[in-house]
């Protein structure tokens, strides 16, 4: 377990990169981060689907920079508490999810299995892929697989 840096706490870029302090959780610092994102997505304005990919795309690219900068300096590639991941791997996994908290519990599940469990190619890239962008990648693979599970599920029930 690595120990939460105190430049969490002064820092705003390491805050942001540690999920608003979600990450500083002394245990699963994911699932805390997941949650934190989970709350922000409930707290989102409604967007129309260009917007929301939109976001994605600006929150993913701002996460390649912000983590890759936070594990820099901090040093330490991949630190658990660096949650910003998680948080735009969850609000991947919830786009276009349909309305209600059974959905938005499902995805959260689904996208914690495939963070956690990391099937190829998620493992690959987690182990290969490095700075930032190797930091965000294996999450926006988990989150794009349980979007894909999020959705078929929403086709066959609805």
């Amino acid at each position: 377990m690595n120990k939460t840096p105190a430049s969490v706490w002064r820092n705003p870029i390491h805050f942001l990169a540690f999920g608003l302090g979600s990450g500083a959780a002394p245990r699963a610092p994911g699932t805390f981060g997941t949650v934190a994102g989970l709350l922000i997505y409930v707290l989102l304005p409604s967007m129309s689907v260009p917007a929301y990919l939109l976001f994605l795309a600006l929150t993913f690219a701002f996460g390649v920079w912000l983590c890759g900068r936070t594990a820099a300096d901090i040093g330490v590639h991949d630190h658990g508490g660096i949650v910003w991941d998680e948080f735009v791997g969850l609000w991947l996994t919830l786009f276009m999810a349909p309305p209600g908290l059974v959905w938005l519990a499902l995805g959260f599940l689904l996208f914690r299995v495939f963070d956690v469990l990391k099937p190829w190619p998620i493992a690959w890239c987690d182990k290969y892929v490095e700075g930032g962008l190797g930091i965000m990648i294996d999450d926006v693979l988990a989150g794009l697989m349980a979007l894909a599970c999020l959705q078929l599920i929403a086709a066959l029930i609805l």
